[in-house]
């Protein structure tokens, strides 16, 4: 691996802050504010961790231009920015792009279909397989065992990590992550059911089509369209374990936690918020901004901007009033037991 050191000047030039302390002051880790080291760089945002600024050991520190702390250690080096937790991003993909993400040409044994096309600093790994006529812009980097089928298109910057199975005709845009173990382009769940009792196979001709800044986690499933695209839109982000069905659309910016499934033919709106462990069933639109809280159900067609919790999932207040009605129930159904003993008791005269 590539090595990673910076100065707290550079670093701070590279993130439009400015220097309090050493500019000269050599960076090569970053580390949680917590178990920071000497040579570490962290950062500071949640007040939660400010307990820990008179005790780490880092050398420098992110902070908010209006940082007001006490107890900081002399020798801590602090970088003021606009925001801490934004900063800290941008730093960790430059250490990324420092150190793993510096790989470029073809490793051994690979193998390459005819027609196929790479830009630029491009990287295969031993064991990758690209089908004919695949295209590949710059600076695509192929991880070891990923499987690209034929005709399929990567854009510049897109990091295809190993084990990634990319069916054919797939559609990857630029500066996307796809992460070990994720399919792209399966065959969706479509099976039309016969007067005997068994099933048939409808067969799924379209693709996938993943927009720019697209990020698909871990065991993530994306499954082809049964004709046309499976459309995921702009700087969609999908975590692990994430089951997107047969011709669905997201819209851009939308994020969806791990264990979610979002059944054939949705259609999830942009900037939609999606908790862990939720269900949706085939066929509904998920308007733009929605949020699902985590294990939910959406049975229907959702309208912008609602908070959505339950199965079926309901607007988040009365689903808070329903809950605590459902909290009481215990203490209800004895006070109805009572009252029931006491009509009886007054029925029968004593």
């Amino acid at each position: 691996m590539k090595s990673f050191e910076l100065a707290t000047g550079e670093i701070a030039q590279l993130l439009s802050g400015s220097v309090i302390g050493d500019v000269q002051q050599q960076i090569t880790s970053i580390s949680e504010i917590q178990h920071a080291q000497k040579g570490s760089i962290t950062f500071l945002s949640n007040p939660k961790y400010k307990k820990h600024l008179s005790t780490t050991n880092a050398s420098a520190i992110l902070v908010d231009k209006s940082f007001e702390g006490t107890n900081v250690p002399k020798n801590l080096v602090r970088i003021e920015v606009d925001n801490a937790y934004l900063a800290f991003t941008a730093l960790l993909e430059t250490y990324q792009r420092l150190t793993s993400l510096d790989k470029k040409g073809l490793e051994q044994p690979s193998f390459q279909g005819e027609n196929t096309s790479y830009g630029e600093g491009c990287y295969l790994g031993a064991f990758s397989y690209l089908g004919e006529g695949v295209q590949l812009g710059n600076r695509v980097k192929i991880y070891p065992h990923a499987y690209i089928g034929d005709h399929s298109i990567i854009g510049d910057n897109t990091i295809i990590y190993p084990g990634v199975k990319i069916y054919p005709n797939s559609v990857i845009g630029k500066s996307c992550s796809i992460q070990a173990g994720a399919v792209i382009g399966s065959h969706g769940f479509g099976f039309a059911p016969k007067q005997d009792g068994s099933y048939t196979n409808i067969p799924q001709i379209g693709n996938v089509a993943l927009g720019n800044h697209v990020d698909i986690g871990a065991n993530t499933t994306i499954d082809c369209a049964t004709v046309g695209t499976t459309q995921i839109g702009d700087g969609v982000k999908i975590d692990n374990l994430v089951q997107i069905a047969h011709n669905v659309t997201v819209g851009e910016n939308t994020v969806i936690a791990a264990q979610t499934g979002i059944s054939g033919s949705a259609k999830v709106g942009k900037q939609v918020m999606i908790g862990g462990q939720v269900g949706t069933v085939g066929h509904i639109e998920i308007a733009d901004f929605t949020k699902v809280g985590a294990r939910s159900g959406i049975t229907k067609n959702t309208k912008s901007d609602q908070i959505l919790f339950g199965v079926p999932a309901i607007d988040r207040q009365e689903y808070l009033k329903a809950y605590s009605i459902y909290r009481k129930l215990p203490e209800l159904t004895r006070k109805i037991d009572e009252l029931e003993g006491k009509i009886l008791n007054l029925m029968s005269g004593k």
